[in-house]
């Protein structure tokens, strides 16, 4: 799995080995008539918003040492459990397509936490607005 899959993966509470929980019985028990496909129904549905910022505030609470996941890639990076070294954040920014200069890490880790965010809000991450 590449890094942002494991960022979004630590976000969201998801493992790649998930799978997706099972509809209830009561829904199961009686098909329903088949209905005509219309281009809003062939789509797929969008996921419930989740609260991103939520999620990562309860799990920053129960550390010993506090983090800034709001404005850093290294914080975010270590509040989902993964390990934010230069050359993970190179690895990401690869992943990412920057096409910046990689040895000037403090602008780099700027668009990094950007992009970040930006494809969380992609995956139905509700984020708040001042981010």
């Amino acid at each position: 799995m590449n890094i942002l899959g494991k960022i979004l993966g630590g976000v969201f509470n998801r493992k790649k080995d998930d799978a997706p929980t099972p509809a209830p019985a009561s829904a199961q028990a009686a098909p329903a008539a088949p209905t005509p496909v219309t281009s809003a129904s062939a789509t797929a549905p969008q996921p419930e918003p989740v609260d991103v910022a939520g999620i990562l505030d309860f799990k920053n609470s129960v550390r010993d040492q506090k983090l800034n996941w709001r404005t850093s890639i290294v914080d975010l990076m270590k509040l989902v459990g993964l390990e934010s070294s230069l050359a993970e954040r190179k690895e990401l920014a690869d992943e990412l397509g920057y096409t910046g200069d990689k040895s000037d890490s403090a602008t780099m880790n700027i668009w990094l936490h950007k992009q970040v965010m930006l494809k969380i809000a992609d995956n139905g991450g509700q984020l708040p607005r001042d981010m």
